[in-house]
Formats: C-alpha cells, sequence, structure tokens
C-alpha cells in the first residue's frame, strides 16, 4: 500500500490554528508539511535573546526584530525562524505575519537543526 499525505495550504493551516488544533504543540509549515518543533534548549534561548537585544539596540525604530514569530511564504510555507529583522509596518502585523517583501533578514541558531537549517529551510527561506 502506497503511503499518502495530506499536503496543507496557508489558509487551511490557519484555519487550523485558529480552531486551536496545534495548541498543545509548536508546529511550523514547511512546503505544505506540518513539521512538529523540537523544544527549545537553554543555550539556544540565551543566543536568540541575546542576539535580538543586541540587533533591536542598533537598528532602533528602523526594523522590527521578531524573536520566534512566523513568516509567510509563497510556497505554502510558514516557517519560525529565530530571527526575523522586518519592516516596522506596525498594526499590519494584525492581519499577516510578514511576507518575502517585509523581510529584511532571517536568523536561524542552530545546533542539533543544523543540516536541516542547512539544506530545507534555506531552501524553504530562498526566493
Amino acid at each position: 500500500m502506497a503511503l499518502a499525505t495530506y499536503k496543507w495550504t496557508i489558509e487551511h493551516y490557519h484555519q487550523a490554528v485558529a480552531a486551536g488544533l496545534f495548541e498543545e504543540s509548536l508546529v511550523e509549515l514547511l512546503r505544505g508539511d506540518l513539521v512538529v518543533m523540537p523544544p527549545e534548549g537553554e543555550p539556544h534561548a540565551y543566543y536568540n535573546s541575546e542576539a535580538g537585544d543586541y540587533i533591536r539596540a542598533l537598528l532602533g525604530t528602523r526594523a522590527k526584530i521578531r524573536e520566534a514569530y512566523p513568516i509567510t511564504l509563497p510556497n505554502d510555507s510558514e516557517p519560525i525562524p529565530d530571527l526575523a529583522i522586518v519592516k516596522p509596518l506596525g498594526a499590519a502585523y494584525l492581519s499577516h505575519h510578514p511576507y518575502p517583501g517585509d523581510i529584511f533578514w532571517l536568523i536561524e541558531f542552530s545546533n542539533t537543526t543544523l543540516s536541516k537549517d542547512l539544506s530545507e529551510k534555506k531552501d524553504i527561506y530562498s526566493p
């Protein structure tokens, strides 16, 4: 028997999130696949927070620093980068996550996820 998988669209993913389907798990959407994210260890949290604070101090109000929040990409992906430096669009982010045109820079801190970040996620982040 062949294995059948279901590909999620961003619209269906958003409906599932709004319905509370993933409240118990942190997931991201990568090319239509739901990927459960591993728990964040102390070193990862520390470096993410420190880098976010440093970049925030450098850029001030010229950019918004989003720590571990989704971005929306056109390839049925809504990954959660460790840091996303985006346009400071204020309340616009109440109705959507940053789109590619809103993003200046993405940062992933990798130790246990290095191979995935350098292959699959790099390809998803690339235009």
